[in-house]
């Protein structure tokens, strides 16, 4: 259309073909050569969609397979992590490429979840599954709940030793008050030995007796007085 019309528009220009007649008046205003405009505006507006159309779809071409890959690539995603968890588990013992990758396809294929998917999508989920098996053995379930069990035990080993540091410091400051406690009961009773020293020195001359020191825990023994 937008070509006929094209064609149109420049056969008219060259005179080879009439132009549209259209006669458009505003008052007293009277236009003759509406038609020309009205056909060369009708031609460019054809054109103009003749070039913006393509375009269009083009781009909702390309949003469409946007939108078909991106849902693809979910769909692999989802198939591969079942089939990852599965390999986890220990589901798949077949070790040789092939019947490895097969194993696999045919676990995706019974599952339930994954019953509308394309083969191709399961075919690329089970090998993607199987290039990862390495990481799905160093990640296995039974060696991550070793090591899980291995770091609570740990945790709980690291716990019973902080609670035992408590306890040391709980010990510790006890004895610590204690020996305090002690110490400040032998002060007293030092002090007391020396006021009752003093008293003694003082006492035993008026009574004609001497106070001698051989050492410091030595008992005193008095000089009996002179016959009278």
């Amino acid at each position: 259309m937008a070509l006929i019309a094209l064609g149109y528009t420049l056969a008219a220009a060259l005179g080879l073909l009439p132009w549209l007649t259209l006669y458009a008046q505003f008052g007293d205003l009277t236009w003759l050569h509406a038609g020309h405009a009205t056909q060369i505006g009708i031609t460019l507006l054809l054109c103009s969609l003749l070039l913006y159309l393509p375009a269009t779809r083009r781009v909702a071409a390309l949003e469409r397979s946007h939108r078909q890959f991106q849902v693809s690539m979910e769909d692999v995603a989802r198939a591969y992590h079942l089939a990852h968890t599965a390999d986890r588990a220990g589901v798949f013992s077949l070790s040789s490429e092939f019947d490895a990758v097969r194993e696999r396809l045919a676990y995706l294929r019974d599952h339930p979840e994954l019953d509308r998917l394309e083969p191709e999508l399961l075919e690329l989920a089970a090998q993607m599954s199987h290039t990862a098996r390495d990481l799905a053995d160093i990640y296995s379930d039974e060696k991550v709940a070793r090591a899980r069990m291995f770091l609570r035990q740990r945790q709980q080993e690291a716990e019973r030793q902080q609670q035992l540091i408590v306890e040391a410091h709980h010990a510790l400051r006890g004895i610590r008050k204690w020996s305090q406690q002690v110490e400040l009961e032998e002060s007293v009773v030092a002090s007391r030995l020396g006021q009752l020293e003093e008293q003694l020195q003082a006492t035993l001359p008026a009574l004609g007796y001497t106070l001698g020191r051989d050492g410091a825990n030595v008992v005193p023994i008095p000089d009996r007085p002179a016959a009278e």
